[in-house]
């Protein structure tokens, strides 16, 4: 049952302090790299897997993690989540050495995955379906922002007190999730049908495998053994599948129930989360990078460039989540997707032909605009039409395949890049492996564009046709 708005809002706040975290960790870190490369002797190889490893146990265990939460109630697993990324946290500043740092970063992703799904599957559950569109607009401001201003912190924070700090601020921040989302976040009816151990095995097993061979395809170059990897990750998908179906049809409880893709506003929303979380990844790399190299910034200056985006979409995403519980977001995140594809295509213009640097912030501004109108209505539009009982599931989903995107878009993004650098102008190659990330996000147009009207009165109306089926069949 939704909670009233005065005991909802402060269990919503509590869990986005904890999401902003483990989602700035996956940018922050970067622009402090060059300082840990240097401090610690490292090589390009060891400084990539300060990176990767962290993406790779974040990917790997969302499915199960989002299914966890209905078992063991997401309050629950969300303190553990938090409790290990904390710990992991400070471990990552006192490492030592790089192996150290690495696996600290790998046990810091896995407690990321542990409370992501949790986060939207409660904000589900507290506030009523004409409420959700404001919850989620502070939930996808809260994500957005982390991704934005991952680069300005990182640069701050290296410059002034050294990496180490990137890991030691989420100490207190930690300490604090934890012991808000112990008193503000109700308890939910634990799920007490147990979880099919063969389902958790080959979600994990072709998510790492579809993971590591998409990483490492480049390092590689995209040798046999990564083609390998990659196909025998489609066919655990394919058996993870079966799996689902079997299950289902002999009366137990599978990890993820297949039924939620026969809701349309479901399956069209994860394609478009792909995209965006395509772009969120790929793109600071070359965008810093250009920044840094072509015109002599430090990774403070860098950082500030970042400024105009992240400032537009902190004062734009509240007002856009609460228009969300008006109109139909499906609407909005298309035009979201279309304005990003058009700002990220004119930044990528101004690099290939060398145009003055101050066109960059108007390109920054107007990807800030693009973004707040995403993140709210295309994770509104998505959940807005699950069943409770699938909201564990759902969420766990819709994080996996953002994931994905993140880790298709380093991939691909880095990929174009380093092709586009070994051919020549730098300035150009930059803005050459940008022109990938503005195609991909006409898939999130035309998705949107094709999804159904999610405005709470037609979703309302939707789920009231489909209950009186139900009741008549």
């Amino acid at each position: 049952m939704p909670l009233p708005e005065k005991e909802a809002w402060p269990a919503l706040i509590a869990l986005c302090v904890g999401f902003f975290m483990i989602l700035l960790d996956q940018t922050i870190v970067a622009v402090s790299t060059p300082a840990l490369q240097q401090d610690m002797g490292a090589s390009y190889n060891e400084v990539i897997w300060v990176t990767s490893i962290y993406l790779l146990t974040f990917a790997v265990p969302l499915l199960i993690s989002g299914r966890l939460g209905d078992k063991f109630g997401p309050k629950n697993v969300y303190a553990v989540g938090m409790i290990i990324f904390t710990l992991s946290s400070l471990a990552c500043g006192l490492a030592p050495d790089m192996m150290t740092l690495i696996i600290a970063r790998g046990v810091q992703g896995f407690g990321a995955a542990l409370l992501t799904p949790q986060t939207m599957s409660t904000i589900n559950r507290i506030f009523p379906i004409e409420r959700r569109g404001a919850a989620l607009g502070v939930w996808g401001t809260t994500a957005g922002l982390a991704a934005l201003t991952g680069p300005i912190l990182g640069g701050v924070i290296t410059e002034t007190w050294g990496w180490q700090w990137v890991f030691y601020i989420n100490l207190p921040i930690g300490v604090i999730s934890v012991l808000a989302v112990l008193k503000y976040v109700p308890a939910f009816p634990p799920h007490t049908r147990p979880l099919d151990p063969l389902s958790m095995l080959l979600s994990a097993g072709a998510m790492f495998l579809l993971v590591f061979g998409l990483q490492q395809g480049e390092v590689a170059g995209w040798a046999t053994w990564i083609w390998v990897m990659i196909i025998a990750a489609f066919v655990f998908g394919f058996w993870f599948i079966r799996q689902q179906a079997r299950l289902a049809e002999n009366g137990n409880d599978p990890l993820i129930p297949l039924d939620i893709f026969r809701i349309r506003n479901f399956s069209l929303g994860n394609i478009s989360i792909v995209a965006m979380g395509f772009t969120v990844a790929g793109t600071p790399l070359p965008i810093m990078l250009y920044f840094q190299q072509v015109h002599g910034m430090g990774p403070m200056q860098a950082g500030f460039m970042m400024i105009p985006q992240a400032l537009v979409a902190a004062v734009l995403s509240p007002s856009i989540g609460r228009m969300v519980d008006k109109r139909n977001p499906n609407t909005m995140a298309a035009l979201g997707f279309g304005i990003t594809s058009l700002a990220i295509l004119g930044l990528s213009l101004m690099m290939i032909f060398a145009a003055p640097i101050w066109l960059a912030l108007v390109a920054m501004f107007f990807m800030g605009v693009g973004n707040s109108l995403i993140w709210a209505p295309n994770s509104t539009s998505t959940m807005r039409d699950l069943p409770m009982r699938f909201m564990g599931a759902g969420s766990g989903v819709y994080n996996t395949t953002r994931q994905l995107g993140s880790v298709m878009g380093a991939a691909a993004i880095g990929a174009v890049l380093q092709v586009r650098l070994a051919a020549g102008d730098d300035g150009a190659a930059f803005g050459q492996a940008l022109l990938l990330a503005t195609a991909i996000l006409i898939v999130g147009v035309i998705a949107s564009l094709l999804a159904e009207n999610a405005s709470p009165d037609a979703t309302k109306a939707r789920l009231a046709a489909k209950a009186e089926e139900n009741s008549r069949s």
